[in-house]
């Protein structure tokens, strides 16, 4: 049985939102990214599976829909309270125990650089109990191994409803191998981000 997917907010003392998405994540995110409140002091981290060797567009893309800063994450860059962060195409974006962001050109994960397994996994490390990671649409099983890892180390895991993604493999893939406190659709995840405010570090 799913998870209760009534309209809630977020855990309390959050620092750190990753969000990763694939397959149709592009409509996705705008939903997600717009429902941001401009009070969120939250830090927010986004891989989207994007094609190697294309520059990413994705902070002008989204920058009239979001209400908080958005940039490319860079090597060696502290992580930012209350702005929002895409992983740059190409790379491994990580989250150092420091709190800065690193990257890297290893091995694509399912045949995807940047990972979402390699930004949740990093992150758990660094946030623990203060992170929430998002699964969102996609046709692969990454992300799934980086949730598990989330909740292993006391992270919350919010999951799209499968059924009412534009891809379900990757959010099916995720339940199946982390499971989630929450399963939720669009208009559900955007409405409990919404309640997002300055009371994220209590």
């Amino acid at each position: 049985m799913l998870p209760s997917c009534d309209v809630a907010p977020p855990p309390a003392g959050l620092r750190l939102i990753a969000i990763g998405a694939s397959a149709g994540g592009v409509e996705a995110l705008g939903i997600v990214l717009r429902a941001l409140p401009a009070t969120c002091r939250a830090t927010v981290v986004v891989v989207l599976h994007l094609a190697p060797g294309r520059s990413s567009q994705l902070p002008h893309l989204y920058a009239e829909r979001c209400q908080l800063p958005l940039r490319e994450a860079q090597d060696k860059e502290p992580l930012q309270a209350g702005t929002v962060y895409f992983a740059p195409p190409d790379y491994h974006l990580q989250v150092e125990p420091d709190g800065c962001f690193s990257l890297s050109q290893e091995a694509p994960v399912y045949f995807s650089r940047p990972s979402i397994d390699v930004l949740l996994e990093t992150a758990a490390l660094a946030y623990r109990r203060a992170m929430l990671a998002i699964i969102l649409t996609g046709a692969s099983a990454d992300g799934a191994a980086g949730l598990a890892r989330v909740r292993q180390l006391g992270g919350s895991a919010w999951v799209q409803d499968p059924q009412r993604a534009s891809c379900g493999i990757m959010p099916a893939a995720a339940l199946k191998r982390a499971g989630a406190d929450r399963v939720l659709d669009l208009p559900q995840m955007a409405a409990s981000l919404a309640l997002l405010g300055d009371g994220e570090h209590k």
